[in-house]
């Protein structure tokens, strides 16, 4: 008894952390937190100073003179944004059920040891994490031979399946999901999409937030398919239309040769704010929505990286 106690006591002297580098350990994590919250702040602030103050001092931490003008126009184009926004929202939901449905199934299904096929799924889902075939094979595909162009599957089949998230997927329920689990469902007389529904999934929820988290993240953030397959302005989402408003921005700023009527509007027409007003107004939503998932993420990305 009293070896095993000694035992105990050294084992937890080992893995106690002394004061000074726990301290020290605090002020790298603080020093980390401030450097990720400080550009947020930065874009911030310069969305919410004058045109007249950037141009004479440049950016700066504390605006100058403070202007709403940059809300204000995008206020003013509030009808087409809240359009954008309902669409993203749209995309970002839908593509994330479907990621999740997909990602779960995939890694599943190549996790169980028997298997037969497992080898040559197993090289399927590997090889794109090496190499793909080009955005030009994707256009054909996406465009001429599913026919997907000004729909809003467009913007959501793209995205929906990750080799990376399978292979997450797979090591999780490899460590996770014993054999001797799906075997005595299998003797109940379940069938292997039960035991994925009722027995798999339900102990699943951390790496289905993790997998979700990096879904929702691409499909939010994602304004590329739109420029690639929507014609439609009505499909747009909010990044496609910001990214089109900014560029409307920066060729009224930077054309000298436009009429009289331009050229008052450009005067009159914020465009260094407004950049950082677009960046807060794509930011801020989806930023808001981590700390709900943030428990399930961390826990399901690492028994994930659990290697084998």
């Amino acid at each position: 008894m009293r070896n095993k106690n000694k035992d105990l006591e050294s084992s937890s002297g080992i893995n106690q952390i002394k004061p000074s580098t726990n301290i020290l350990f605090n002020i790298i994590f603080l020093v980390l937190g401030l450097t990720c919250i400080f550009p947020l702040l930065f874009v911030f602030s310069i969305s919410i100073t004058s045109e007249e103050a950037l141009r004479s001092g440049g950016y700066q931490i504390i605006p100058a003179e403070f202007s709403a003008a940059a809300y204000q126009f995008l206020w003013n184009e509030r009808a087409m944004i809240f359009r954008a926004v309902f669409m993203s929202i749209i995309v970002t939901v839908i593509g994330t059920f479907i990621t999740i449905a997909l990602v779960t199934t995939m890694g599943y299904v190549v996790s169980r040891k028997n298997f037969k096929l497992k080898g040559i799924y197993t090289w399927i889902i590997f090889i794109p994490m090496i190499f793909n075939g080009g955005m030009l094979s994707s256009y054909v595909v996406v465009n001429n031979i599913l026919g997907l162009r000004d729909t809003i599957w467009a913007l959501i089949f793209p995205l929906a399946c990750s080799s990376f998230s399978v292979t997450i997927c797979r090591t999780f329920f490899r460590t996770t999901v014993p054999d001797a689990i799906v075997e005595s469902a299998k003797i109940d007389g379940a069938g292997q999409f039960r035991i994925w529904a009722q027995i798999v999934l339900p102990i699943s929820k951390p790496v289905m937030a993790t997998i979700g988290m990096f879904a929702a993240f691409g499909y939010w953030n994602d304004w590329f398919q739109a420029s690639l397959y929507l014609d439609d302005k009505r499909l747009q989402t909010l990044q496609s239309l910001l990214n089109n408003v900014q560029k409307g921005i920066e060729y009224m700023a930077n054309n000298p040769y436009g009429g009289l009527s331009m050229q008052e509007y450009k005067a009159s027409m914020p465009t260094e704010s407004v950049r950082m007003a677009i960046a807060i107004v794509i930011i801020v939503p989806i930023a808001l929505s981590y700390p709900f998932f943030q428990k399930y993420f961390i826990s399901g990305l690492t028994i994930g990286s659990v290697k084998e």
